[in-house]
């Protein structure tokens, strides 16, 4: 069983910057991937960013610039930091693990940009 924790979400202003982070735990093998993905109201979830074990990572465009997707695998966290947020960037973030074949969702964190 794998869990995962999202941390870090809140209200910031248009420009402004948050990280977020996700911590797993459980029965965690050495190859998998990670992500995070964000689902605003009355879209779909759409994913952002997503980094493999072996460090590899891919951004959505409208993301590519302003956020970088980090991890730490002795920790099993992965980080988002985004920055020059934009109103549209408001959804919900979810961070997601691939491991095995299976997929893992976090319960999801709230960011709200707007002034």
């Amino acid at each position: 069983q794998v869990q995962l924790v999202e941390s870090g979400g809140g209200l910031v202003q248009p420009g402004g910057s948050l990280r977020l982070s996700c911590a797993g735990s459980g029965n965690i093998f050495s190859t998998y991937s990670m992500g995070w993905y964000r689902q605003a109201p009355g879209k779909e979830r759409e994913s952002v960013a997503w980094i493999t074990s072996g460090g590899y990572t891919g951004y959505q465009d409208s993301v590519k610039g302003r956020f970088t997707i980090s991890s730490d695998n002795a920790k099993k966290m992965v980080y988002l930091q985004m920055s020059s947020l934009k109103p549209e960037d408001t959804a919900v973030y979810y961070c997601n693990m691939i491991l095995g074949g299976k997929i893992y969702w976090g319960q999801g964190t709230q960011v709200t940009v707007s002034s």
